[in-house]
């Protein structure tokens, strides 16, 4: 039939310039590859799929990045692309990103997040497991709480069960760490110490958590909050900045009245 133009209908011919790393002693650098009607409706994910078929048919090495649920809920979908963690798309994980959010013939940049506190691994896999261990300092309420209550057992005030959900969102991806500038992790610390804070469970362990758990962050090797907002921005689940400063006065509290070990009563 004669007439309009499907522009699309070809698919998108890319030019990809994708971070190649052996292992993590390698120094690393981009190598560039051109892909050819890649369809406009998959996933920036099965984007990949396509071009490490297209590298297995080369007989070359296909390029490794980390992934799972595809459906923006894990957290594993690490990258950064064109310099933004998780690509253009506002509350979006990198699974979540689809093709038709790119033009034909764009070049796109993809690279592991950086940042001293995730060494890179190999290609875009970066090791995050510093969230790991800042969870098991603390972030969990250890009280057996026995089996489950009514709802309406316990009652809890709706603005701090709605701020307490909200925080939860974290998926733990480390975006707001590849998005800060210093590579702060203050958000994610801060999501995950305001979900308990805010809740009856959590309140038997709050002091102690909030002063393990930050100082396992600052263990890890992580920055100082700049606020400059970028990790809110680039935070696919949206979470707050609030999360921050609750977790700073939560801190100062926190301070202000724990008593070291072994001091002795009355003691400075």
């Amino acid at each position: 039939m004669s007439g309009g133009h499907d522009t699309h209908s070809h698919g998108l011919n890319l030019t990809l310039h994708v971070w190649r790393q052996k292992n993590a002693q390698d120094t690393g650098h981009f190598e560039t590859y051109s892909l050819q009607g890649i369809s406009e409706h998959c996933s920036f994910l099965e984007m990949l799929d396509q071009l490490n078929e297209q590298l297995l048919r080369e007989g070359r090495e296909p390029v490794a990045f980390d992934h799972d649920c595809r459906e923006g809920i894990c957290g594993s979908c690490s990258l950064v692309i064109n310099g933004r963690a998780h690509g253009p798309d506002r509350e979006t994980a990198t699974c979540q990103l689809h093709m038709r959010r790119f033009h034909d013939g764009e070049t796109i940049y993809i690279e592991p997040f950086r940042a001293k506190a995730f060494p890179v691994q190999r290609d875009l896999v970066t090791d995050r497991s510093a969230f790991d261990r800042i969870i098991a300092a603390g972030g969990f309420v250890s009280a057996n709480t026995g089996s489950p209550q009514d709802a309406n057992a316990l009652p809890i005030p709706k603005e701090a069960a709605d701020l307490a959900m909200d925080a939860a969102q974290c998926i733990g991806c480390g975006a707001c760490v590849a998005a800060c500038p210093n590579a702060a992790a203050m958000l994610f610390v801060g999501a995950k110490v305001s979900h308990l804070a805010l809740l009856p469970q959590g309140q038997p362990e709050r002091r102690k958590r909030v002063l393990a758990m930050v100082e396992q962050m600052d263990k890890e090797g992580f920055g100082n909050c700049g606020n400059i907002y970028e990790c809110e921005a680039a935070c696919p689940k949206g979470i707050s900045v609030e999360n921050i400063a609750r977790m700073n006065r939560e801190y100062l509290c926190a301070s202000l009245t724990a008593r070291p070990q072994g001091e002795a009563k009355g003691g400075f």
